[in-house]
């Protein structure tokens, strides 16, 4: 025989059976809500892309715009990167003047009456040249005393001076042309310059 219900059995059905319903509709609930929401899966194919608008380009406003170089004016030269800039220095600048060649000798002048006597003597076939080159060296402030022929031979025009005259010889040699001077021979007299002209004399 089937077993008689109680008001707590039928009590206890009726729960059960309306916790099923519950059940039922929280997970229809779920299951559409969480259907009607997009997943992050589903936006990339369902979702349209955003069409451009008039506005400026958020991306085109972060990249910087390029500005045009400036030519430079063709009149005006651009300094040179490679070569430093030297300052204008202060300091005066000071021209040396170019050497015109070595300076000239110093030549010592002897005082008229400070120089020794002279002769002269020709000793070429030119008649009176002893006389003329005599007459040349009185007025150069010398004293001659006494002119005539040499006879012997003699390498060139020359000055014969004897032991510490030999400034007066080149002097003497400067004022009558002559090129060459030399210590006096033994016939020659010590007290006096002597002048020998042979061929090469031109003056």
């Amino acid at each position: 025989m089937p077993r008689p219900k109680d008001d707590r059995g039928q009590v206890l059905s009726s729960l059960v059976a309306v916790l099923a319903v519950v059940a039922i509709v929280a997970g229809l609930l779920v299951l559409f809500g969480t259907r009607g929401n997009d997943s992050t899966a589903d936006e990339g194919t369902n979702t349209p892309s955003p069409k451009p608008t008039g506005g400026p380009s958020t991306v085109g406003a972060s990249v910087p715009r390029s500005t045009p170089t400036p030519t430079p004016d063709p009149t005006t030269a651009a300094p040179s990167s490679t070569e430093p800039t030297t300052p204008a220095s202060s300091e005066p600048t000071t021209t040396v003047p170019p050497a015109t060649g070595p300076p000239a000798t110093q030549t010592t002048t002897i005082p008229p009456d400070q120089r020794p006597a002279v002769e002269v003597y020709n000793n070429t076939g030119r008649k009176g040249l002893a006389d003329s080159v005599a007459g040349r060296a009185r007025q150069a402030g010398w004293t001659v005393a006494g002119a005539d022929n040499w006879h012997g031979k003699v390498a060139g025009s020359t000055v014969y001076y004897p032991p510490g005259m030999l400034a007066a010889a080149n002097q003497l040699a400067r004022d009558l042309g002559v090129g060459r001077t030399k210590g006096a021979l033994d016939n020659m007299k010590k007290d006096r310059l002597t002048v020998i002209l042979t061929s090469d004399y031109t003056g």
